[in-house]
């Protein structure tokens, strides 16, 4: 019998998870419970440098293991409601069949023999949205990518690449990121988003790698079908069903499309102009749905049954989220994070310059495992990091990022990130496949950032 990879080894998604929760609730045992001090400023909770101190443990037992699943679906409901009103519009505008239409169509005006050239357009498109509009915001636009991988002959794993793996690089690496960048500078006080240009270098190449990897996995599947890593998931009502030159747009399709796309002009417009979050999010998604049902001349039944539908799809991906949120709360009822940030924290002290600043990334990426909220992360951790920094030898351009380098680039395998379970989920892709795919990625733009972590050093980037 053929030996299994250490990638086919990669358990499902639900078994990695309750692994991680079992891990931490562990560690609550083995490390000592600790804080920082915390003052509020501009309403955000911020540590306080030099403030740690040892506080009296709360290991976590069975009973609070399983009470911090609940309690985390809790903490995750917004993000886990986001999934289902995504999967509900999505839902609402597959039965009006505009987006089949819309994607049938384009391809055959395109042509299929430009494949690779779309693939490359559309990494790009989804990494500027990550890089300009923001992560969780983007997810009602996962499924089309997953029709359109569908439709130039790919698979589901690929639609992931194209949307999923570009979005999370776009965002992570975003010169302009407000939750890390923009809070770090903040914090740092200097001017936002200063350092734009190597910050640029590191996302456009970062995306570059991401579209060449797409096309060379697409054309692998296409030569050989079954190296292809999305055998047995579910296309259901994904896939075209016609030849493409029978797709056209009729007026109700265009309904459609209007009103999708004046409802992603409300978001841009709320989250820029009028500080919507996610909830309002939700709420334009369902409106959304709602009128795509009505434009369709869809019966109230016939509505009703659509809903439950979509909910049905999306249900699976909602419960991930809510599972992965509560390896957060058992983290806080442990009282482990900080002690973690503060045993990191000085393991750097006495490295070499090069080494510190690389081993500085790596920190982050193994607290983001823990803290993966990117705001809430730099808010836990910079306040420690940027004076341990100076002290090193790093400004604190360097220090920031480094730590941008460190939670963004691990996002793409984060499994207790929601943002990252959500959008797989729209995609219908289990994680641990996910990382299968995308592990060669992920180590190639991390040597490559590393490099950039060097020339930041050697130049003092500031």
């Amino acid at each position: 019998m053929k030996r299994k990879s250490i990638f086919e080894r990669i358990p499902h998604a639900i078994t990695m998870l309750f692994g991680i929760i079992v891990l931490v609730s562990i560690l609550t045992y083995i490390l000592p419970a600790g804080t920082y001090e915390r003052i509020i400023v501009d309403g955000r909770s911020r540590v306080v440098p030099n403030s740690y101190k040892i506080i009296a443990s709360t290991p976590i037992n069975v009973l609070d293991m399983f009470k911090a699943i609940p309690l985390g679906f809790k903490a995750g409901v917004e993000i886990i409601f986001i999934v289902l009103a995504g999967g509900i519009m999505f839902g609402f505008m597959e039965k009006s069949k505009a987006i089949e239409n819309a994607v049938g169509t384009l391809i055959n005006k395109l042509g299929l023999e430009r494949k690779n050239l779309i693939i490359v357009i559309m990494t790009f498109i989804y990494g500027l949205l990550g890089v300009t509009v923001g992560y969780e915001n983007n997810i009602a636009l996962i499924p089309i990518s997953a029709m359109l991988s569908l439709a130039l002959g790919g698979d589901l794993i690929l639609a992931a690449g194209i949307s999923v793996g570009a979005m999370t690089i776009g965002f992570g690496l975003s010169p302009i990121n407000p939750y890390t960048v923009g809070t770090g500078h903040k914090l740092a006080e200097l001017p936002m988003f200063s350092g734009a240009l190597l910050r640029s270098v590191l996302c456009f190449s970062s995306l570059s790698v991401m579209a060449y990897y797409n096309v060379r996995y697409f054309n692998k599947i296409t030569n050989q079908p079954h190296k292809s890593l999305a055998i047995g998931l579910d296309t259901n009502n994904l896939e075209l069903s016609k030849p493409l030159k029978d797709y056209t747009l009729n007026f109700k399709n265009w309904l459609v499309i209007g009103i999708f796309l004046l409802g992603l002009i409300a978001i841009l417009y709320g989250v820029f102009n009028l500080n919507w979050h996610i909830n309002e999010l939700s709420a334009v998604f369902l409106i959304i749905g709602l009128l795509c049902g009505i434009v369709s001349k869809m019966t109230a039944t016939k509505i009703s049954e659509t809903l439950l539908e979509s909910v049905a799809f999306a249900a699976p991906g909602a419960f991930l989220v809510g599972f992965a949120t509560s390896i957060k709360v058992l983290m806080e009822m442990g009282n482990i994070g900080d002690t973690i940030s503060y045993q990191l924290s000085n393991i750097l002290e006495g490295l070499p310059l090069y080494l510190a600043a690389i081993c500085m990334s790596i920190s982050q990426t193994i607290i983001n495992f823990f803290i993966p909220s990117g705001s809430g992360q730099a808010l836990a951790t910079l306040p420690v990091m940027l004076p341990l920094g100076e002290s090193l030898g790093l400004s604190q351009q360097i220090t920031i990022l480094a730590f941008q380098i460190g939670d963004g680039i691990s996002n793409l395998v984060n499994p207790t990130l929601g943002g990252l379970i959500a959008m797989l989920s729209m995609c219908r892709v289990p994680i641990d496949r996910w990382i299968r795919f995308i592990f060669p990625v992920l180590l190639i733009i991390l040597m490559f950032a590393f490099v950039i972590m060097i020339i930041a050093v050697a130049t003092n980037y500031s």
